[in-house]
């Protein structure tokens, strides 16, 4: 259940309405998902997740649909159901097979395992994994 009212977009104030039609031209589809509508509360707040989500998700060295996998893989480290959700129909729409998806999720729990083991045992960073 939301701890706030999702906003109509009849109910947005000026600043909040602006980004909602960045969000429509930049993404091609009409559809305002209830993560920005809870946002809108905060014009500011709105714009800035905004304007970072363009920039990190946007162009760049990585392929889309990997952007969109790390998502998912981070959104699963932090219990995110939403995220999780809405990235994995990103990726799906990038292209993301369910052979992908199975082993995007292997690779999660495999990783969360060895995390786990390894913090529980304190052990030490090779001298060869040193980033120089």
């Amino acid at each position: 259940m939301a701890t706030v009212r999702l906003l109509s977009d009849d109910e947005l104030s000026p600043e909040s309405l602006e980004v909602f039609v960045d969000i429509r031209l930049t993404r091609g589809s009409d559809f305002v998902n209830n993560f920005w509508r809870a946002l809108a509360h905060d014009p500011v707040t709105l714009k800035r997740t905004w304007e970072g989500i363009k920039a990190v998700m946007g162009p760049g060295a990585l392929d889309p649909k990997v952007k969109e996998m790390i998502y998912i893989a981070v959104s699963v480290a932090h219990g995110c159901p939403y995220c999780i959700h809405s990235h994995t129909v990103g990726a799906r729409g990038k292209g993301m097979t369910d052979a992908e998806y199975a082993e995007l999720i292997a690779v999660i729990g495999m990783a969360s395992e060895t995390n786990r083991l390894v913090t529980a045992l304190g052990v030490p960073i090779d001298e060869a994994f040193d980033v120089q």
